[in-house]
């Protein structure tokens, strides 16, 4: 035993003693846990997900009736549209994950915001299916696929569809915009950090509203804690949208249950009638 665990035992309780033993040994133990590949590197393979209530709104919020609410007799209460849908149409509340607690919005952003929020039934883009964009891919309440090798870094996601190949060799600029960006990969120590840009500026990062413009770019930072858990960290800069970077941060979990797979939700034959149903023809019988 060395001379300073008899030390601790000489003058602290033997509960104090273990305490102090599992602060030290518990981190030396998880990064022995953490599984590597050959180069040494963490391997993030394997079926990840967010908890807690970050897809509804990044920021601290209350619980409230709807994210649509309308003034009501005393106090405002859910818009027409999501009336029947009872508490399924209802926001929980939750601590948030933005860094500081708040967006920094410039002015006029702020006000978008605030009218996205009010309309987000029609407004936000997830409703469509339109690919959620990053971050927002990470924490809503789906699962995603990281599939790594010495050469290549693949992600699926279980909501519409939605895919980021990593590119690990910087190809240039975006030759086009999309909803989820380009990314580009590379390692510091043993985090894997992802530089994405090429955005729309169509997608939200919540259904509250919260939004930006093609000008954003992202910053992820994957770094493995143990065998089964990811800190997720995401910092945007986007100088039409926001006063100053700000960041994002939150542990994802591994899927560990035999036969974890990714399921298929492809929701875009599931809103045609939302999205078109106003042009369908209507059948003439001879009536």
């Amino acid at each position: 035993m060395s001379p300073i665990v008899k030390l601790c035992m000489r003058s602290l309780s033997k509960t104090s003693v273990l305490a102090m033993l599992a602060v030290i040994l518990v981190p030396v133990y998880g990064q022995a846990q953490i599984p590597r590949n050959n180069s040494g590197r963490p391997n993030l393979s394997g079926i990840w997900q967010a908890l807690g209530n970050a897809h509804w709104d990044i920021e601290p919020h209350q619980a409230s009736a709807a994210m649509d609410l309308v003034p009501g007799p005393l106090i405002p209460v859910p818009a027409p549209e999501v009336v029947a849908f009872g508490a399924h149409g209802s926001v929980p509340p939750s601590m948030g994950i933005v860094e500081g607690g708040e967006i920094p919005y410039l002015p006029a952003a702020r006000t978008i915001r605030d009218q996205n929020r009010e309309e987000s039934i029609t407004r936000d883009p997830a409703v469509k299916c339109y690919l959620p964009g990053v971050p927002r891919a990470t924490y809503m309440p789906f699962p995603f696929q990281i599939f790594q090798s010495e050469s290549a870094f693949f992600i699926t996601y279980e909501f519409a569809g939605a895919d980021r190949n990593v590119y690990l060799q910087d190809p240039g600029p975006a030759q086009v915009d999309s909803w989820m960006g380009q990314s580009v990969g590379h390692w510091e120590g043993d985090t894997f950090v992802v530089e994405v840009a090429g955005f729309t500026g169509q997608a939200w990062f919540d259904r509250a509203g919260n939004h930006h413009s093609y000008a954003m770019t992202v910053e992820e930072r994957y770094t493995m804690i143990d065998r089964d858990h990811i800190m997720y960290e995401a910092t945007m800069t986007d100088p039409n949208t926001f006063s100053r970077p700000w960041t994002i941060q939150l542990p994802l979990y591994r899927h560990i249950e035999d036969g974890a797979r990714i399921g298929v939700f492809k929701c875009v034959e599931f809103v045609e009638e939302l999205l078109y149903g106003q042009y369908r023809k209507v059948p003439d019988f001879g009536n």
